[in-house]
């Protein structure tokens, strides 16, 4: 259900971006109040809080961030508290970001190995990685985990390509355990 919501209201965010031609604007909005609820978690608190009234609530985001960020985004943020979604606005804002990316052709991996890579196998897997999607540009988070034992493990959006060794064990013993003997 959550991700229902944030999908519909961060599509109908995306869309006036589209329309106005204010992605740039609104990547940058959506990232900048992100880090602003990250870095003050009372005011997130109190915006969630659910004795303090909504006009309280509007008159805050009016302090905070009126004249900082767009009109549209003050309106959503606004649109949010009046539809009691505000919980919800990190999720949203997510998925604008994520969509904006995507409309971008900018991609996101998250490689996983057991030891850390040179530069050199960095920058072969993301040329690899660019030649097998149809990203422009993709940026690459790595990750070292020796519990996989060797290989590696990719995940782009919701696709995951795991050649760990673990896995490899894993998938081995299940067959293993299948074999009847007699």
């Amino acid at each position: 259900m959550a991700k229902l919501i944030s999908k519909t209201y961060g599509e109908a965010l995306f869309e006036v971006a589209m329309e106005g031609q204010k992605t740039d604007l609104f990547l940058q909005e959506a990232q900048e109040i992100l880090t602003i609820l990250d870095e003050n978690p009372e005011l997130d608190k109190l915006m969630k809080h659910p004795k303090v009234s909504r006009q309280e609530k509007e008159q805050v985001l009016d302090n905070v961030f009126l004249g900082n960020v767009s009109r549209e985004m003050t309106g959503f943020m606004k649109l949010l508290i009046n539809k009691d979604r505000y919980s919800e606005l990190p999720k949203i804002f997510q998925y604008l970001i994520e969509r904006i990316r995507e409309e971008r052709k900018i991609g996101t991996a998250y490689v996983t190995t057991a030891v850390e890579l040179s530069t050199e196998k960095k920058a072969a897997i993301q040329k690899r990685l660019l030649e097998t999607t149809d990203y422009k540009t993709i940026d690459v988070y790595y990750d070292v985990d020796q519990t996989i034992i060797g290989g590696m493990i990719i995940r782009i959006k919701d696709r995951v390509v795991d050649s760990s060794v673990r896995t490899q064990l894993e998938e081995m013993k299940k067959q293993l355990l299948q074999i009847q003997l007699g």
